[in-house]
């Protein structure tokens, strides 16, 4: 089956053979690191892995290395990335701290300070502070508060609405690019457009902007949550505005071309509870959601993906009410999240984007036996009666073994086979 019949069958909770995902979405990725030592493990083509995704050095999943998985999703995504620069089809060599030769986007500018760790520099320029920093041992980018103290006073709103602009056409000529490159395909298409990203918190200390302003620090916006909700709808209202007017023109660039779009990463839960109250989600997060939701679904044959990572139980029916028809990365390691609890509670509401092994544990520490006894533990489990897209709890990350990654995908296709 392709990929797209193996997703109509998963969006249908029929059930059958599954969709395997791994770099279709800023969630679903794999570092350079792991990549690069898979395509060692497969024999394939030795050369450079190509950053997708700079924060989290996530690299392409090329067509060989998708062949040798099974995997069959191809990624779609708008120009623009967290650090504010392009990622389109221009690369230069970069070697990273730990001895690895990637392909970075042409915009991609850094330089290590007298501790070793590498600085990253919004739209790649070095005249503005340092936008994120890698540590020296560090295998990913953390963002540098470079706001001013919140001064709620002296607060003008427009601060926090200067990342929400229209889209270019040479944004859109960019997505036309993708479309036409891509071609006809049976794989999925996951499209990353951006916009609807509501209180992401890799995005609200505006690592995209050359001197970000306002209600940028992490602990004064978790605050304004519960004190000052009037201004985070402000602020949400604005972008939802614009980014219903970006994505009715990405359509009448892309089409139904596109199968999955991804609608927010803000995250709800941490390992052991959720980060807000049920009250919160309904009344600051959830109207958003809907709205979006409700102009894809209307306009757009496309299905909804939202990532939460966490102990998110509570909010499992909330997400399906306001339309979204895909979870990730389904965190059954966290507290109140067993799997066959969820399954049988939510599997018939929305579908299980990820899930399929416990990326903390036993995918870098265990045997290769042990991760595919798991993996096919968990297609038994979220597979039944469909709604399940195989892929990990978030990205696949440096310290975990190839031949763990192999394991996954012979899980799948053991249990494709029946």
């Amino acid at each position: 089956m392709t990929g797209k019949e193996k997703l109509k069958l998963a969006l249908k909770h029929e059930e059958g053979p599954l969709l395997f995902d791994i770099g279709g979405m800023p969630t679903t990725g794999m570092h350079c690191m792991v990549m690069e030592e898979l395509r060692d493990f497969y024999g394939l083509e030795k050369r450079p892995v190509k950053i997708l995704e700079p924060v989290q050095m996530l690299g392409v999943v090329e067509e060989d290395l998708k062949e040798c998985l099974g995997v069959q999703t191809t990624p779609l995504w708008s120009a623009g990335c967290m650090f504010g620069f392009r990622v389109e089809d221009r690369f230069k060599e970069w070697r990273t701290p730990w001895g690895q030769e990637v392909l970075v986007p042409e915009e991609f500018e850094v330089s290590t300070d007298e501790k070793g760790d590498t600085l990253i520099y919004a739209c790649g320029d070095r005249n503005t502070e340092p936008a994120g920093r890698m540590p020296r041992t560090g295998r990913f980018f953390d963002n540098i508060d470079r706001a001013p103290e919140y001064d709620e006073d002296n607060y003008n709103i427009k601060d926090n609405l200067e990342e929400f602009q229209p889209v270019t056409d040479r944004d859109l000529a960019w997505l036309k690019k993708q479309k036409e490159r891509i071609g006809d395909t049976g794989d999925v298409i996951m499209g990353n457009l951006g916009g609807t990203a509501f209180g992401d918190p890799a995005l609200v200390p505006g690592p995209m902007l050359k001197v970000p302003r306002g209600l940028r620090r992490l602990t004064d916006w978790y605050m304004a949550t519960v004190s000052d909700q009037e201004t985070l709808h402000e602020i949400f209202t604005y972008e939802l505005e614009v980014g219903l007017r970006n994505l009715e023109k990405m359509y009448e660039v892309l089409g139904d071309f596109l199968d999955v779009t991804y609608i927010c990463g803000t995250d709800f839960g941490s390992q052991r509870a959720p980060f807000y109250s049920l009250d919160t989600f309904n009344d600051l997060y959830a109207p958003y959601y809907k709205k979006v939701d409700d102009w894809i679904h209307t306009h757009t044959k496309w299905a909804t993906f939202k990532h939460t990572c966490g102990s998110v139980a509570p909010f499992m029916d909330g997400m399906a009410d306001a339309g979204l028809d895909c979870i990730n990365p389904v965190q059954w390691t966290a507290a109140h999240m067993d799997r066959n609890m969820l399954k049988e509670k939510y599997g018939h509401r929305v579908v299980f984007w990820g899930g399929g092994i416990d990326t903390q544990h036993m995918l870098p520490e265990g045997t290769p036996e042990q991760v595919y006894e798991q993996a096919l533990e968990c297609c038994r489990i979220f597979g039944k009666g469909g709604g399940f897209v195989f892929n990990t709890i978030h990205n696949i990350v440096p310290g975990v073994p190839a031949a763990n990654v192999d394991a996954l995908a012979r899980a799948v296709r053991t249990y494709n086979k029946g």
